[in-house]
């Protein structure tokens, strides 16, 4: 009977341990998460973003394996590596390996080794926009994380960012859905920051607050 109590007592130890733990640290998410909320109305009367820009030749396609390895192969058809698709990727792995961000980006950084790929999580809205606008005025599409649609089911997704028109309230993403979607700066930000996802699955929520996923997300592509 003691032995019996003396488990129970470090089992109800255990578990106020982990619900003070798990408690800190949506805390801690809920405040990443308002620091990236600043104000971004300013970007659209300054001078500096009045020119749209634009990524050529950008092929999009429907995954067949991962929204990682499909926007891998997006990358490498763009730079005219024919060899380095989705089936490649899963071959050479047997499994997916980009589904985090750090994992995406250590994945791009293997496979372009010309290019040297930067992740950058937790921007503030301005500092989001301003790195996308820098990159792809530099002729670079800008890989990202974000919340995505599938059949009405909404999902932590990548795609590629193609297109920026400021003065238009316009961003444009090639998703490895299959199509290219235009949409609102707002929108894109509710998207970014996973306002947007409705019905969040418990262990996507953990998994933000343990920081296996991350909110304002992207990937900075520049030339070594």
């Amino acid at each position: 009977m003691k032995v019996l109590k003396k488990l129970l007592i470090i089992i109800a130890a255990f578990v106020f341990l982990l619900s003070i733990i798990i408690t800190i640290s949506f805390i801690n998410l809920n405040n990443k998460t308002k620091k990236t909320m600043d104000d971004y109305a300013y970007i659209y009367t300054e001078e500096k973003y009045a020119t749209p820009h634009y990524i050529d030749n950008v092929e999009v396609f429907k995954q067949d394996v991962s929204c990682g390895y499909a926007v891998i192969e997006m990358f490498a058809k763009w730079n005219n590596i024919d060899y380095l698709t989705e089936n490649y990727l899963y071959t050479e792995y047997g499994k997916v390996v980009t589904s985090t961000g750090k994992s995406f980006e250590k994945e791009m950084n293997k496979q372009f080794a010309s290019y040297q790929t930067t992740m950058y999580k937790y921007l503030t809205n301005t500092d989001l926009i301003d790195k996308v606008y820098t990159s792809l005025s530099n002729g670079m599409p800008v890989p990202f994380e974000w919340a995505a649609k599938l059949d009405d089911t909404w999902t932590l997704h990548y795609s590629l960012i193609i297109g920026i028109d400021i003065k238009q309230d316009k961003i444009i993403i090639a998703n490895p859905y299959g199509y290219i979607e235009n949409i609102s700066i707002s929108e894109f930000l509710d998207r970014t920051s996973f306002s947007s996802y409705e019905k969040m699955p418990l262990f996507l929520k953990l998994g933000f607050a343990f920081n296996v996923f991350e909110k304002n997300t992207i990937f900075i592509i520049t030339n070594k």
